[in-house]
């Protein structure tokens, strides 16, 4: 199948994935690290890119390996990155996951959790981690990055879909949030938050207790007086 039918899509959320519709495309693993380094920075420098995935070689042969990695991109009607003599890019026909994870959870933030209609911002919800398994520094930086942007993401989703009288969605974005940091108290707060809002005292209380319980374990701490403070004073 010809790959110009498509637009291409880059997926790095999860595992490293190049399709052009629903077709994957194989690629090498320095290919792989190639199109992930230009994809999260959309543009880079030819001497940065090839110091970044070559850190050992001498410049010539980091320079060397990077011609030779470009040769191996796939070849078709659509080109995937744009090279000028000193810098290449991603190219604006390229659909990067990462990036609109970025995009939505900034717009989720900004907006405090406001959403203008009826939809959720599923990639928040649904997203993997940035390239499990890859442990190049480069990789660490960028996946802490969006972890956390998702994390502010999510508590803010939580809270806004509370406010507009959706506990049940409120607490499915909360428990993401757990699901991906387990010590982190806004997250359990926003749990219990949505348990009080749909009248279910006793799942709220047994969360903040089970929260409880892992931070005394794990950290030998407290909640905060004020997530204690939700809870009525008789339950806590």
């Amino acid at each position: 199948m010809s790959t110009s039918v498509y637009p291409p899509q880059l997926r790095l959320l999860g595992q490293f994935q190049l399709e052009f519709g629903a077709e994957p495309v194989e690629l090498g693993r320095n290919t792989q690290r190639l199109l992930a380094f230009v994809g999260l920075r959309k543009r880079v420098s030819r001497t940065v890119l090839a110091g970044t995935l070559w850190p050992d070689a001498t410049e010539e042969h980091a320079r060397g390996s990077l011609r030779t990695t470009l040769w191996k991109l796939p070849r078709g009607g659509q080109s995937l990155i744009q090279c000028t003599r000193e810098s290449m890019a991603i190219t604006d026909t390229v659909s990067v996951d990462a990036h609109a994870l970025a995009e939505t959870a900034l717009s989720v933030v900004r907006a405090c959790g406001s959403l203008g209609d009826n939809t959720t911002p599923l990639e928040l919800l649904n997203g993997g981690d940035l390239l499990p398994g890859w442990d190049e520094d480069w990789v660490l930086l960028e996946r802490e990055r969006l972890r956390q942007l998702r994390l502010h993401a999510l508590d803010a989703l939580a809270e806004g879909l509370a406010r507009q009288g959706r506990p049940a969605l409120a607490l499915e974005a909360a428990l993401t949030s757990v699901r991906i940091e387990p010590l982190r108290e806004s997250a359990h707060r926003a749990v219990v938050s949505a348990h009080l809002a749909e009248g279910n005292l006793i799942e709220a209380v047994r969360h903040y207790h089970a929260f409880r319980r892992l931070l005394r374990e794990e950290l030998g701490v407290e909640p905060s007086a004020r997530f204690a403070r939700m809870i009525p004073p008789a339950h806590r």
